[in-house]
C-alpha cells in the first residue's frame, strides 16, 4: 500500500470517527461522558493518523543554553487557587503541557502519570488546562481536577486554567515558554492540545514537542533520562 493510499484510508477512518464523535457529543462533566469514552478508545487510532500524515508530531531539540529571564523567577497559580513558585523546581527536569478535558488526546494524561511515576523526583510534570482550542476545556477548576483525579489518577501539577496562545492575555509560563528574548531560542507555540515542552534540571528550554508525540516516546524517556 503506496503512502497516498495510507492517507486516503486514514482520511476516511477520521471523517467516520469524527460523524460518530459528533453525535455522541455531550457537555463536560466530572465523570466521563461517552465522548470522552469514545475519545479515549479513538487515542491510539489517532497517534496512527497523525503518523500516516505526518502532522503534528515534530519533535526539535535544541542545545542547552542560559535563558535571558531566569525560567526560576516565574510564578503561577494552581488549579487550587495555590501560589506556585518555580524556584522550587532547581535541579529536576520539568514537562509542561496544555491540556484538555475534551480533546483525542486527553488519554495522554495516562501517559503523563506514568512518566510521572517512572521518574520520581527527577521530573515534575505541569498541566495548563486550556479551553483555547475548539473550546474543548469547558469545565471549571473543580470540574477539570476531579475529572483527571477520577479518570487518570493524575498526581502532577495542575495550574487554573489559563491562556496558552501568543496574545496579550498569554500565561506568563507561556509566554517564557514562546519568547526567545526570554527563553533563549523558542518562538514555537502550542499548536494544539497535549503541545509539550521539557526544560532542563539548570532551569534552561531544551525541547518542543508536538501532540502526537507520547509521553512515552522512546526519545521523550531519553531526553528526560540524560
Amino acid at each position: 500500500m503506496n503512502k497516498r493510499s495510507t492517507f486516503k484510508i486514514a482520511v476516511l477512518i477520521g471523517a467516520i470517527l469524527s460523524v460518530v464523535l459528533f453525535f455522541f457529543a455531550t457537555r463536560n462533566n466530572r465523570s466521563m461522558s461517552l465522548r470522552q469514552q469514545l475519545l479515549k478508545k479513538f487515542y491510539p487510532a489517532l497517534l496512527w493518523l497523525t503518523g500516516a500524515a505526518n502532522k503534528n508530531n515534530r519533535f526539535i531539540v535544541h542545545r542547552p543554553q542560559d535563558p535571558p529571564l531566569s525560567f526560576y523567577e516565574l510564578t503561577a497559580t494552581t488549579i487550587n487557587g495555590q501560589p506556585f513558585a518555580f524556584s522550587t523546581l532547581k535541579g529536576k527536569k520539568v514537562l509542561l503541557v496544555n491540556t484538555a478535558s475534551d480533546c483525542g488526546y486527553t488519554a495522554q494524561y495516562a501517559e503523563l502519570q506514568q512518566l510521572y511515576a517512572q521518574f520520581g523526583d527527577k521530573l515534575t510534570i505541569i498541566g495548563v488546562p486550556s479551553n483555547e482550542f475548539k473550546e474543548q476545556e469547558k469545565g471549571t477548576a473543580t470540574d477539570i481536577e476531579n475529572f483527571c483525579k477520577r479518570n487518570y489518577g493524575v498526581t502532577f501539577i495542575l495550574l487554573e486554567k489559563s491562556r496558552v496562545k501568543k496574545g496579550v492575555e498569554q500565561h506568563s509560563v507561556y509566554q517564557w515558554l514562546t519568547d526567545p528574548q526570554k527563553n533563549g531560542w523558542n518562538t514555537q507555540g502550542p499548536v494544539w492540545n497535549f503541545s509539550k515542552y521539557l526544560v532542563d534540571e539548570q532551569g534552561r528550554l531544551t525541547h518542543y514537542m508536538d501532540p502526537s508525540v507520547s509521553p512515552l516516546d522512546t526519545r521523550v524517556v531519553n531526553a528526560i533520562s540524560h
